[in-house]
């Protein structure tokens, strides 16, 4: 999927990969596409809920199994 803007937010914990988000949403313009990674699996619940509270769009969010065992999980959240 086509993105804008890239935030690896691999090994923070809540609050931090929603704070990071919101800091890198305000500095794009409406329309655009930030995508995230993160290890959190909190995040799935945590950015569902930023994106209703924001009014920001989450278009896709997966998980995915890396090589080592371990757990990612992958935002993509457009910018209103």
């Amino acid at each position: 999927m086509r993105f804008d803007k890239d935030l690896d937010a691999r090994g923070l914990n809540c609050p931090l990969p929603i704070l990071r988000a919101k800091k890198a949403l305000n500095d794009m313009s409406s329309g655009q596409i930030l995508r995230i990674v993160t290890t959190d699996p909190g995040s799935v619940r945590d950015f569902n809920a930023f994106a209703l509270q924001t009014g920001n769009e989450l278009i896709s969010s997966t998980e995915t199994s890396t090589e080592t065992g371990n757990q990612e999980f992958e935002f993509h959240l457009v910018r209103k």
